[in-house]
């Protein structure tokens, strides 16, 4: 009897123990340096979940495509290998065309437009266009606008025709260097900087601050400020893991989203600007600037892809951001 009792009370302390749970494991892969805007998100993102959330959630950050390239995040992703992205959403294309609304060129009259309009309702909606892959959007960081590189001169718009750009996988870039007589080639961004040296390209588009972390002039002895698009991401889960996380831990996580994507588009300004500055300090390419009248000249030239692109992304959706310039 007395052996009965001591194996009840042995039992009893075994299951009044706390049960110290596996910890929430999210593996954040993205394709680009640490020292870019989305490099320094993710990094702050593993921090402040570290400093708030203890052993509870476990973020692991892969840059460079040290795990999975452009080619493959988003196959990863769906397969539970990888739980947080940041693609640009220029990757969303085969699963909404709304997206696309960040691609057109010259839409946007700057980067406090692009803000603006992800402040409005329509562009929160976005985040959810998405649903139906079991991707879940958590929120769009910014890194600033796009500059054009070449192998020549590009001043007017006739000056591009006959090049190849590498370009991100979107149809509106494709159609955007189409309506300059030029040719444009889908190159993941981390290839980008060996096809610009191989003159498998003889030009590309990007922000400051990538242009400064690839090195892009090392290969591109001229840079247009044309300032013609904006460079956005989304940071994404997928919904199945996302919705898996429990109530109070998924809150925690998304105001620590909420706080990194602040700081996020803060420093990608910042980021820009000090990109600029070092690639005009290394003079290793020519910085061109064009007047108001120039720049007018590109925006005549791609603005026809509004209304072609208009039926796949939505009137509701172009007016919306047009809406947000103050011209």
């Amino acid at each position: 009897m007395k052996y009965l009792s001591a194996l009840c009370l042995s039992f009893a302390m075994l299951f009044s123990m706390p049960v110290h749970a596996e910890p929430i494991l999210i593996k954040f892969s993205h394709v680009v340096a640490e020292d870019t805007p989305k490099g320094r998100g993710a990094l702050l993102f593993q921090r402040l979940v570290a400093e708030r959330m203890g052993d509870a959630v476990k973020v692991e950050v892969y840059p460079n495509s040290t795990l999975f390239g452009d080619a493959d995040e988003m196959a990863a992703l769906k397969r539970g290998e990888v739980q947080m992205l940041a693609p640009s959403v220029s990757k969303f294309e085969s699963y909404t065309k709304q997206l696309q609304v960040f691609d057109l060129p010259f839409l946007f009259d700057d980067l406090e437009a692009v803000k603006r309009f992800q402040r409005r309702e329509k562009s929160r909606q976005l985040l959810r266009s998405m649903a139906s892959h079991d991707i879940y959007g958590l929120a769009f960081w910014n890194n600033g606008m796009k500059q054009l590189s070449a192998n020549r001169e590009l001043r007017a718009p006739a000056d591009a025709k006959g090049l190849a750009f590498r370009i991100q996988a979107s149809s509106v870039l494709e159609s955007q260097f189409a309506a300059l007589g030029a040719q444009a080639k889908r190159i993941p961004f981390g290839e980008s900087l060996k096809a610009l040296q191989a003159g498998t390209v003889q030009g590309t588009e990007n922000a400051w601050s990538n242009m400064t972390a690839a090195g892009f002039d090392q290969a591109q002895p001229f840079i247009t400020e044309t300032n013609h698009g904006s460079l956005n991401y989304m940071l994404i889960s997928s919904s199945s893991f996302w919705q898996s996380i429990p109530y109070a831990t998924r809150t925690e996580l998304e105001s620590i989203v909420e706080e990194v994507t602040a700081q996020v588009n803060k420093d990608a300004e910042q980021l820009n600007r000090q990109g600029r500055e070092q690639l005009a300090a290394a003079g290793k390419a020519h910085l061109i600037g064009l007047s108001k009248e120039e720049r007018a000249a590109w925006r005549v030239a791609m603005q026809p892809l509004w209304k072609q692109y208009e039926a796949e992304i939505g009137a509701d959706v172009l007016r919306a951001a047009q809406t947000v310039n103050r011209r």
